[in-house]
């Protein structure tokens, strides 16, 4: 379907827009002579304007009796119309500025809500076509939230950008930290479910950036959380097993005090395929059995596919042991 039309549509609305704005802030012109061109003050007490190579500082109360709301309020709606139109002509750029554009008018206006809405809008429409900008729309949209006490939500845009940290910009510190940030904001709401599935993601990529003792840290917590719940205690396991791999990374030694400190807190990891892998690895590489190792991996896996991160630590493991071939097979 050909959406040209609504393109150019979109840019008349633009351009009607910008005019409204342009004419609702001449009451600085009129204080001064000519036009003051507005430097910053979207969302704060204080707007900061450039008058003749001079920073102004103009109260937000006077910005919005003096410019005349309504107008205002037509050209915030007429960017949103704007921005629409250009997502439907697929112009992801022109849709995150316009949407930007009412974000920033929503703020000047004191409707937090809407344009922390709109910096959402503006996040998802660059997604598609630059990330680094749709991180600073989730980034202003998370500041309102977190402003307005709704921590919850901010969490959600937290993770937002830490996936596209992970597989647009591949920046795994940066994902780590917002990831922790969502994790944070989640268990000051109670969220612990929620706050875990963070920590995990960060738990994961502290053990391949060979951040161990962080990655134990989390999965002890983790699987510490979820023994006793009824419903989770099942995955209890899967952690106490992850922390143990970060240990047999680092010692042998400590990988079996980290075990039995396992079986004795969680009796049922005993019992568990998980347990019994990891005493045979363990029993493998003291004899600094290569064979053994690789084949009490291969039995497990039968049965129990690894994942990739399983596979990854597991190789880590093996190539301390002498005359390693450097694979699983």
């Amino acid at each position: 379907m050909d959406n040209s039309g609504k393109e150019k549509e979109a840019i008349q609305l633009m351009a009607d827009a910008d005019k409204k704005v342009k004419t609702s802030g001449s009451f600085l012109g009129g204080m001064f002579g000519e036009k003051p061109t507005w430097v910053s003050g979207f969302g704060h007490s204080l707007s900061t304007v450039l008058y003749r190579g001079t920073t102004i500082n103009v109260l937000y109360e006077d910005h919005i009796r003096l410019s005349g709301p309504h107008k205002v309020e037509e050209a915030c709606e007429m960017y949103c119309r704007a921005a629409n139109m250009f997502k439907m002509a697929k112009n992801w750029t022109a849709a995150g500025n316009a949407f930007c554009q009412a974000a920033r008018i929503h703020m000047q206006l004191q409707n937090k809500h809407d344009s922390a809405t709109s910096f959402i809008d503006a996040g998802n429409a660059f997604k598609k076509a630059d990330p680094s900008e749709a991180i600073k729309c989730l980034n202003a949209a998370v500041d309102i939230y977190t402003d307005m006490g709704r921590f919850t939500i901010a969490a959600k845009h937290h993770i937002t950008i830490a996936e596209i940290y992970e597989s647009e910009l591949v920046d795994i510190e940066k994902a780590i930290a917002h990831y922790e940030q969502a994790a944070d904001y989640y268990k000051g709401e109670e969220s612990n479910s929620s706050a875990n599935k963070c920590l995990l993601k960060v738990g994961a990529y502290a053990a391949q950036l060979e951040q161990y003792a962080k990655a134990i840290e989390i999965y002890e917590q983790v699987g510490s959380s979820t023994m006793d719940n009824p419903l989770l205690k099942y995955s209890a396991k899967e952690y106490f097993f992850k922390a143990s791999l970060c240990h047999f990374i680092v010692d042998e030694l400590n990988a079996k005090l980290a075990v039995e400190k396992y079986e004795e807190m969680f009796p049922a990891f005993s019992d568990s395929r998980e347990c019994k892998l990891l005493k045979k690895l363990l029993d493998a590489h003291e004899e600094q059995n290569c064979e053994a190792f690789t084949e009490a991996i291969k039995e497990f896996d039968s049965i129990s596919r690894l994942d990739q991160w399983q596979t990854t630590m597991l190789l880590r493991i093996k190539k301390t042991i002498q005359g390693d071939e450097g694979d699983l097979k």
